[in-house]
């Protein structure tokens, strides 16, 4: 049965296995734990199977505003539709939370999260020239009211 809950310290090394699987520039550690323990703006999610953590969901939420900071799902369950289930399970807890707004930055070169957001009904608001730092590629920053 897959489960949705909030990220606890205990989950960061799993994270971690997402993390490195996903990115070419992956977080490192210390930025998950600060972000889990540190920062009062901060709302982790993970998705898991029989406790085996393959996904996680970052969004800080600071007054009516709700900003994701990341979302990964390991490539080994991509396309089943887990990564849809968490985004919606973490709007909606960033709903319950106040945000009444939510804004992403995503790649422009990552058409299968674009298309993803977009039926959140998220639409593109503006360009961050060179916002990644690994290889200096833009970003589209995406919007959506969640009332």
């Amino acid at each position: 049965m897959v489960t949705l809950r909030r990220m606890n310290m205990d989950d960061i090394p799993q994270v971690m296995e997402v993390e490195r699987a996903s990115y070419a520039t992956p977080w490192e550690e210390g930025i998950f734990r600060k972000e889990v323990d540190d920062n009062p703006y901060a709302n982790y999610f993970v998705i898991e199977k029989n406790k085996q953590l393959f996904g996680y969901c970052g969004v800080w939420v600071i007054v009516d505003e709700a900003q994701v900071t990341n979302v990964a799902i390991h490539p080994e369950y991509r396309g089943k539709g887990h990564g849809e289930r968490l985004f919606r399970y973490a709007c909606q807890e960033a709903i319950e939370k106040g945000a009444i707004q939510l804004s992403l930055e995503v790649r422009v070169s990552n058409t299968a999260a674009q298309h993803l957001y977009r039926k959140f009904g998220l639409v593109p608001g503006g360009i961050r020239k060179r916002y990644y730092c690994d290889n200096g590629e833009d970003a589209l920053v995406m919007w959506v009211g969640l009332k």
